[in-house]
């Protein structure tokens, strides 16, 4: 394995400050991109990687992209839960490329939810 760069630890370092920066409440967003091998057969992989693409070629570095498994919900894959500071979640499904760039330009960016796009605002309860 190779050495890591002073470059190699500074782009570490600004990855752990982001997702610091969110949970402190001074990022912008969180989004969770479900990667079950049912997503994965769907085409999240491609939502996640043009989602990354997009916020690098646009140099958002306050938006933080995670994974999950499996959200149970296989025919409804590629999903992905949006999370803004101080708004409730929203899940997203049936996900290409093009929609995922539509939620980072007009949720994202633009604090609107795209309802046709949504399966759910709020969190999961159990009672």
């Amino acid at each position: 394995m190779p050495k890591l760069s002073i470059d190699d630890l500074k782009k570490i370092r600004e990855q752990t400050r982001s997702m610091i920066n969110l949970r402190e409440g001074s990022g912008r967003a969180k989004i969770t991109v479900h990667l079950g091998t049912c997503g994965i057969a769907s085409g999240a992989k491609e939502v996640l990687d043009e989602l990354t693409k997009e916020l690098k070629n646009r140099e958002i570095k306050d938006v933080i992209i995670i994974t999950s498994g499996c959200a149970g919900l296989c025919s409804r894959e590629p999903m992905a839960t949006v999370e803004l500071l101080n708004s409730p979640p929203v899940k997203y499904v049936d996900l290409t490329k093009s929609k995922i760039k539509e939620i980072l330009e007009k949720h994202i960016l633009g604090g609107a939810i795209i309802s046709e796009y949504a399966l759910a605002i709020g969190n999961e309860r159990i009672y």
